[in-house]
């Protein structure tokens, strides 16, 4: 028997595309941000956000 009669090609393969969440920004959301158990945002490197924050003298 063969297995290969039943097999589906898979057509879509790659990275998952984030796109910056900052309102009317089109680029690539490369630095993922989550607070706890909810779902990440995504912004690209001019938008992101500074995690941990950092501590101001």
């Amino acid at each position: 028997m063969s297995d290969e009669t039943g097999a589906i090609k898979k057509t879509e393969s790659g990275p998952f595309v984030h796109l910056c969440e900052e309102p009317g920004c089109k680029a690539w959301g490369g630095f993922g941000f989550a607070n706890g158990s909810a779902a990440p945002n995504w912004y690209c490197f001019a938008h992101r956000i500074e995690w941990p924050p950092a501590k101001r003298s």
